[in-house]
């Protein structure tokens, strides 16, 4: 029996669930935002828009009584245009504040995070089978209710909000067209606010319940989790060579030190460790140390760049275990490496003496 997806979803899994365009969203609830921005912008504008229209109407009918002056190409273009340019001037704010709340509905869900990848073909996408498995599958339901749920909630609006207003309506009959209009367009404008406000509860409904879908679709099994671990994890032969390569370039830029060490402390076979004291730090550094070939290797070093290799074996063998490269040594080895680099300072001197008496 296959394992049940029981764990959270990792971070990798979700952001690659993300690059494919797999995003928790509902399209009810940038439907009802967009709604309420429509109507928001038709309440504070909406006399000037009727004022526009109704200035376009005006000129085309007047224009209509000198049918000899509108009815050539130049007079329909003019006339064409005019209408055009108004239309235009009376949308374009609607246009583009429901625009601008469309994108800001959008991304208040998923984040401003777009992805190049959703937008590949997919042949799955036009697949008969998975078509029919997502129409006929266990979303059909709740799809099925909330569009039910929607004509429920719109038929009982308008019945709540123009039942108490048939008496006002029948009142209505032979009024002037503008007081008709002017009733008319308010019990619409009603009907809308509160079809919006119902619109974004059954959005945030909706929200939560494509939340909760993608969350069930992300979710893991144990074996997947470990999967991914070790398919992040870097081989063992790789981290082997890492380290490896490592140790060799600390290593080179260790014996690259030891002709600039002062002194050389050996066991005088198993240990060796490079001192080096210039006077501006206030204890001398190891600068190289190793053991067996590698001690053989900075004592080689030495002698050739004619560094003092002096064998000390206790301090050898003490330098080696307490201080690493790099670093100064502890206040305990101060008389012990005093006395030795006294000692190459002496033979050092003594060298230069000899070497003016000839």
């Amino acid at each position: 029996m296959a394992e049940d997806k029981t764990e959270k979803a990792t971070p990798r899994r979700r952001e690659d669930a993300r690059k494919r365009g797999q995003v928790a969203r509902s399209m009810d609830v940038n439907g009802s935002v967009v709604l309420i921005a429509g109507l928001l912008v038709l309440s504070l504008m909406g006399s000037k828009i009727v004022d526009g229209m109704a200035n376009a109407m005006r000129s085309a009918f007047d224009g209509a009584a000198t049918p000899g002056e509108i009815m050539t190409a130049r007079g329909l273009e003019s006339l064409a245009m005019s209408t055009l340019q108004t239309i235009a001037l009376a949308i374009a704010p609607v246009a583009l504040v429901c625009a601008i709340a469309a994108v800001v509905a959008n991304v208040g869900q998923v984040g401003l995070r777009p992805s190049a990848e959703a937008l590949k073909p997919q042949p799955r996408r036009i697949n008969p089978l998975q078509g029919a498995k997502n129409v006929f599958g266990p979303r059909m339901f709740f799809e099925g209710g909330k569009s039910i749920l929607k004509v429920v909630v719109v038929g009982v609006i308008v019945a709540m909000t123009l039942m108490p207003k048939m008496t006002q309506l029948a009142a209505t009959v032979g009024t002037n067209p503008a007081q008709l209009g002017s009733e008319l367009a308010s019990m619409v404008f009603a009907v809308a606010q509160r079809a919006a406000i119902a619109y974004l509860l059954i959005g945030a409904i909706d929200f939560a319940y494509q939340k909760w879908q993608h969350e069930k679709g992300l979710r893991m099994t144990k074996q997947e989790i470990k999967d991914e671990f070790r398919s992040h994890q870097l081989p063992a032969e790789v981290k082997g060579a890492q380290r490896r390569r490592m140790m060799q370039q600390a290593r080179a830029r260790m014996m690259a030190a030891v002709p600039e060490a002062d002194v050389v402390v050996t066991n005088p076979t198993h240990f060796a460790v490079a001192l080096k004291y210039d006077g501006t730090r206030p204890a001398p550094e190891v600068v190289a140390k190793g053991q067996d070939l590698i001690a053989l290797q900075i004592k080689r070093i030495a002698a050739e760049h004619d560094v003092p290799v002096v064998e000390n074996k206790p301090l050898a063998r003490s330098l080696h275990r307490a201080v690493e490269v790099g670093q100064l040594i502890p206040e305990d080895f101060f008389h012990a490496v005093a006395q030795v680099l006294a000692h190459v300072y002496r033979i050092a001197g003594t060298a230069r003496r000899k070497a003016v008496a000839r």
